[in-house]
């Protein structure tokens, strides 16, 4: 990776997949990449599941309406416990679903930088997921991130090159 803007600016949700394998080297890279990923303080208070296997995934997409993401063949769940977590002592804010949420967006760059697709999906239902996989049950659940081949008809959602002006978005001082 040369251009990291580029990266950023060309890496969009993608929403349609075709059936392809993803190899295991590429879902240890994307691990690697949430592993390595900052969290306050260092505290690392979170969890990565990989659901590789095609049980595991159709368990999984009981607990979303987020069907197309079916054709994935590795869906990543992230999450975080919010004891172990800094907390800032001044007004007691807890990091931990900060810290998940920079691992998992770690992820779906490196997702792209691989050349796969995702896209971060927030709407599943996480008390299904935790009784479906009780391993879960102790974390905050952040996102599910379906990692597959982009399929030649996917394209960015209309908005995904809108952005705010500079004004609206940055105040110097």
């Amino acid at each position: 990776m040369n251009n990291f803007l580029k990266l950023a600016k060309d890496r969009y949700s993608a929403r349609k997949f075709v059936e392809a394998d993803i190899p295991q080297k590429d879902i240890d890279s994307i691990i690697e990449a949430g592993r390595c990923a900052p969290t306050a303080v260092n505290y690392q208070p979170v969890k990565i599941w990989a659901f590789c296997s095609e049980e595991s995934r159709q368990k999984l997409l009981t607990c979303t309406k987020m069907q197309f993401i079916a054709p994935a063949k590795v869906i990543f769940m992230i999450g975080a416990k919010k004891e172990g977590a800094w907390v800032r002592p001044f007004d007691s804010k807890n990091f931990s679903e900060i810290d998940a949420s920079i691992v998992a967006t770690h992820m779906m760059l490196q997702i792209h930088d691989l050349g796969y697709g995702s896209t971060w999906i927030g709407h599943f239902d996480p008390d299904k997921v935790k009784e479906l996989f009780p391993d879960a049950a102790e974390y905050e659940l952040i996102a599910l991130l379906p990692v597959g081949v982009i399929a030649d008809d996917c394209e960015p959602s209309p908005r995904h090159s809108q952005f705010k002006t500079d004004d609206e978005l940055v105040t110097v001082y």
